[in-house]
């Protein structure tokens, strides 16, 4: 008898419906269970634990030849998720279960050898292809059902083991639906708030212009300053994701298997912070069928490098296209994918590798070579893309010990909701979302010079030389902190603190 069962692959970050089909034939099973169709290793070795899974719930494992087809063939299969829809097709292939008991329904998960159903990667990709192809019903692990139940029209059974589902499906023990998971449910959590910041406030003025634009910021100072303490309250006064961005971050998490425990979604916006030592393929994706990298965990939100001069120079290049195109087009010989990048770079360092340049109470160490070599490490195209350079020293004991704590991340988010809300009327109709991913032809048009202003930014381009690129990043800049002043033009004041963001010319 031939089997049907609707199982699900996931290519890149978008699931494919596989149909598993298995069928059981008269003969010596030598092996007892062929699987053909493109599988890895992984689903090879499914035959083992399916079999002993059926044997081991106290049901009949077929004798006969046992073949598993996956198809399209031409569709990678890789993971374990095929586990429980093999076992189930075998079961009703050797007519222990009805033939039209999975008609409408999509099945995934892994087995153990004792029959229960374990966790799996990808269940949001998966269940959302469900819906698309207009599944009723999806068969995942109890411990992943929260996740699929984000949406609305699909009932969510949870599996805890293949005797259970086997229960359910002969009808003599149902198993209740996983309840849909409002999105407003999910909390979402504020881990570092500005007002535990003390001093800095020109610091917070820059990440504030910084999150109000999705501007890339370095900050430069010795250790100690508060540089990681700042960064890491960024996303707090970033925008909220609105359900689409949650989704669409979530389902990266999901295919990287990095979801949080118990957090079926993610409404913060991500803070990824990679070590110095991390690899090409690490930061920005790969493998032999490619994942995703830090840069696409940190997509909706801030990649935050800590001690930039660190990481290898070949590491800090390939950031470069994504920081322009925000997408990672990884290709293999099997294929190319392409993943989202769509991230706020944050960036810091110290001055020198001793890390008391300029420091007005310890004297650097350093010889003026090493410093300057040190300082160098990062490449002049990258340290263009960087819109934002501020310094940042350190903290007096006076403002330190003072008990007035500062301004909230709430009040300052406001400010950073506002000047956003005028970018998203002002870009309406297009794919730009702020002031950072504007084009050339949108700087012509929404960052017009007076002539004041024009005279200020050839004066800024002899003394600075600056590049094409930079001169359009400063106008952008100078755009979003007038949107923060509530202008509808630039004003020369605006200019001027963009202008007082970029770095010195001895600075690299």
């Amino acid at each position: 008898m031939l089997a049907l069962v609707n199982a699900c692959a996931v290519i890149g970050l978008d699931g494919v419906i596989v149909d598993v089909e298995v069928d059981i034939t008269n003969g010596i099973p030598k092996p007892p269970m062929i699987i053909v169709g493109l599988p890895d290793v992984s689903v090879q070795e499914s035959r083992e634990r399916v079999q002993s899974a059926i044997h081991n719930i106290g049901l009949e494992s077929p004798r006969k030849r046992v073949r598993v087809n996956l198809a399209p063939a031409t569709v990678r299969k890789e993971g374990s998720a095929y586990d429980l829809p093999i076992a189930l097709g075998v079961l009703i292939a050797n007519r222990q279960l009805p033939p039209k008991c999975l008609q409408d329904g999509l099945v995934m998960g892994e087995l153990s050898l004792d029959g229960s159903v374990r966790h799996i990667r990808g269940v949001l990709p998966m269940a959302a292809v469900a819906r698309r192809e207009n599944f009723k019903r999806v068969f995942v692990p109890a411990e992943d059902a929260p996740e699929a139940a984000l949406f609305p029209d699909l009932e969510v059974i949870p599996v805890t083991s293949l005797a259970d589902l086997y229960a359910h499906l002969v009808g003599s023990r149902p198993i209740p639906p996983q309840p849909h998971i409002e999105v407003d449910q999910v909390p979402v959590i504020v881990q570092t708030d500005f007002r535990d910041i003390k001093g800095q406030e020109h610091v917070k003025r820059a990440l504030e212009v910084a999150a109000s634009g999705g501007h890339n910021l370095l900050m430069i100072g010795p250790p100690g300053a508060g540089k990681t303490l700042m960064a890491r309250a960024l996303p707090a006064i970033l925008p909220r994701m609105s359900v689409d961005e949650s989704l669409d971050v979530t389902r990266i998490y999901s295919v990287a298997d990095a979801l949080p425990e118990g957090i079926p979604l993610i409404k913060n916006r991500p803070f990824r912070a990679p070590h110095h030592t991390i690899s090409n393929a690490g930061l920005v994706g790969g493998g032999n069928w490619p994942h995703p990298g830090e840069i696409s965990l940190a997509h909706r939100g801030v990649l935050f490098l800590d001690e930039l001069p660190e990481f290898g120079s070949r590491t800090l290049e390939v950031l470069r296209q994504p920081l322009e195109d925000k997408i990672v087009t990884i290709s293999r010989a099997q294929g190319t994918l392409t993943f989202p990048a769509n991230f706020q770079l944050v960036a810091a360092m110290n001055p020198c590798p001793c890390g008391y340049y300029g420091d007005a109470y310890k004297a650097c160490t350093c010889a003026p070579g090493t410093v300057i070599k040190y300082q160098r490490r990062i490449s002049g195209p990258l340290m263009d893309r960087i819109d934002i350079h501020v310094d940042v020293p350190r903290v007096d004991y006076e403002k330190l010990s003072e008990n007035r704590q500062g301004e909230s991340s709430e009040a300052v988010s406001q400010r950073v909701e506002a000047a956003r809300q005028v970018q998203r009327d002002r870009f309406k109709g297009t794919t730009l979302t702020c002031n950072a991913d504007m084009h050339p032809a949108q700087v012509r048009q929404f960052c017009a010079l007076d002539e004041p202003c024009r005279s200020l930014m050839r004066a800024a381009m002899n003394q600075l030389q600056l590049s094409a690129r930079a001169y359009h990043r400063i106008l952008k800049l100078a755009r979003t902190i007038a949107d923060l002043s509530a202008s509808d033009s630039i004003q020369q004041s605006h200019l001027a603190e963009a202008l007082q963001y970029r770095p010195r010319v001895s600075d690299i």
